[in-house]
């Protein structure tokens, strides 16, 4: 079994003359960043490695989380994820060294939705409808894939375990 951890950037602002690659976090995504670093440390979601898009906000939103979250890992920052597809998530996803069980990946839609979407056949329908339709910024989706090893990884392989967001935590953070 390995454990897949998906999160989407805090929400994020937009300030003029700024390039999408460098938007910052606004208020809310200061606010709700650290809210799910530190569920995740609370409810014991703690991955072993976690690639961080190179996108300044993602980049803010695992600094928070992990400042929030003291048991989570540094990010290592991976250009890849920048606005990455479902094909280029699952290629680096199959590319993660079998000694990592519990992967994070920190990044943006629609990539990181469709992703979940795809992997996820088991779960609380509920949430798993949720999932897959709407991917809030900051969005956390733990994923228990059931494979022998990460370049295995195939749609309808996962059981979704959670699904948060900072709404769902506090509910001026989203």
């Amino acid at each position: 079994m390995h454990r897949l951890i998906l999160l989407r950037h805090a929400k994020s602002d937009w300030p003029a003359g700024v390039a999408d690659h460098e938007r910052p976090l606004n208020g809310r995504g200061r606010r709700g960043a650290p809210l799910i670093g530190g569920a995740m440390a609370e409810r014991g979601y703690v991955p072993e490695r976690a690639l961080v898009s190179s996108a300044r906000r993602t980049q803010e939103t695992w600094a928070l989380a992990k400042a929030a979250g003291r048991t989570l890992p540094e990010g290592s920052e991976d250009a890849r994820l920048y606005h990455a597809s479902v094909g280029m998530l699952m290629a680096v996803i199959g590319q993660t060294p079998e000694e990592i069980k519990s992967l994070a990946l920190v990044g943006h839609n629609p990539g990181l939705e469709a992703l979940a979407g795809s992997l996820v056949a088991e779960g609380p329908l509920i949430e798993r409808q949720r999932v897959s339709t709407k991917y809030p910024t900051g969005g956390l989706a733990v994923i228990d894939c059931d494979i022998a090893a990460w370049r295995d990884i195939r749609p309808k392989c996962g059981t979704l375990i959670a699904f948060i967001s900072p709404r769902d935590l506090d509910a001026g953070a989203e």
